[in-house]
């Protein structure tokens, strides 16, 4: 049909991610390609309390609108979780807004800052639906190098004075895809660049509190207080989907005053407000001090099923498979390269498919230049049996690449 579709979507594509999930529900087929937590590992009871007494407590606030803010028993919760973290970042609730997950909220700050003409930074490789979501809005999108300790702010600092990017989007913590984990020592040089330069940093957080061993360093909001002039330019973005759940929807933006208005304001446009009912039932489930209990439950499960990729990948692949063990999140990164020759990661997708299992190739995470002999293998919704199975699986389709 002939619509008058807008220009902008010629800069945008379907998400491989999604294309990919039409397969997963054949028969016989191990996932790895999910980017989401286990849904067994849920506090269903705790969730269901919290909502019981959203309703038996405050019923006409939990089912009416609510202000484009947020909930105001939520945002006082949400800031106190965030003082209770590593470092201990000094956030009070007029400075945080409830989002419709912190997809809303990278969306929101790409909607005030990008336009046709302007750049944003990422990592390579990256969060794919930041990449989409920042070309929607016409803006070039550059990838800085990363390696296993995060982003390299020797290169960051170059590209910066080279192209003086919008914002530079990080996910300083168990980044999603690769893992990485951006060392105390880069984020305080990554926080004194951004003050220098006077260059925003989105900081996505989801996995920061989904760690195996010990916590990663303070989130870069936190050390801001270290770095001088920093913390005007960090906008922190948290969610409670790997946490407690996606179905509820629930993430937040801290950011300075001047944005935080602004996204405020689109805000008011995109949705009104985030669901009252699941914001009600959010903050009874945080007061009531079910989190950290559930928190110690949820690390133990994922951290044995990394350790069950990272063994099988060991046992199967060898030195085929390259990748640095995760120390937290839901991802393991691979590099697939027998011998020290690359292979396609599509094409063994495709191959590996036919054995029954599927993974995301790495290409897509990328907005440019990608290395196409990379993968992201999620570890979260399968058993330690099962994913041993399931990397045997691999190991035979890249035997006949």
């Amino acid at each position: 049909m002939p619509y008058p579709f807008a220009t902008r979507l010629d800069h945008v594509e379907t998400s491989a991610i999604r294309e990919l999930f039409k397969v997963l529900g054949r028969p016989g087929i191990i996932s790895f390609a999910g980017g989401f937590p286990d849904s067994a590992l849920f506090d269903v009871e705790g969730v269901a309390r919290a909502a019981a007494a959203a309703l038996e407590h405050e019923p006409a606030a939990a089912l009416q609108y609510c202000a484009s803010e947020g909930y105001a028993p939520l945002r006082e919760e949400l800031a106190r979780l965030m003082r209770a973290a590593p470092g201990a970042p000094e956030v009070q609730p007029p400075q945080l807004m409830v989002t419709t997950g912190s997809q809303q909220a990278i969306d929101l700050l790409a909607k005030i800052l990008l336009e046709p003409g302007s750049t944003a930074f990422v990592e390579a490789p990256t969060f794919l639906s930041a990449i989409q979501c920042f070309r929607l809005y016409g803006a070039r999108v550059i990838g800085v190098p990363i390696d296993a300790d995060g982003v390299q702010p020797d290169a960051l600092e170059a590209l910066i004075a080279q192209h003086q990017p919008r914002l530079v989007y990080l996910i300083p913590s168990f980044s999603n895809p690769s893992g990485a984990t951006l060392t105390l020592e880069r984020r305080l040089r990554v926080l004194e660049i951004a003050a220098r330069t006077r260059t925003l940093i989105v900081e996505d957080d989801p996995y920061g509190a989904v760690y195996f061993d010990a916590p990663p360093p303070p989130s870069l909001l936190a050390l801001s207080a270290q770095v001088p002039g920093s913390r005007d330019y960090v906008a922190y973005c948290g969610s409670l989907s790997k946490t407690l759940s996606p179905g509820l929807r629930l993430g937040w933006i801290v950011a300075p005053a001047e944005l935080l208005a602004r996204a405020v304001m689109c805000k008011q446009f995109a949705d009104a407000n985030t669901s009252a009912f699941a914001q009600a039932t959010a903050a009874h489930y945080l007061a009531s001090g079910a989190l950290p209990a559930h928190l110690e439950k949820i690390r133990p499960a994922y951290a044995a099923r990394a350790a069950a990729m990272e063994g099988a990948l060991r046992q199967h692949c060898g030195d085929a498979a390259r990748f640095t063990a995760p120390q937290g999140g839901l991802f393991t990164w691979v590099r697939f390269a027998p011998g020290g020759a690359p292979v396609d990661a599509g094409a063994l997708s495709k191959r590996a498919i036919e054995h029954g299992v599927a993974f995301v190739p790495g290409a897509p995470f990328y907005c440019d230049n990608p290395d196409t002999a990379t993968a992201r293998l999620s570890y979260a919704t399968a058993s330690p049996d099962t994913i041993r199975e399931g990397v045997a699986r691999i190991a035979k389709a890249l035997a006949e690449c």
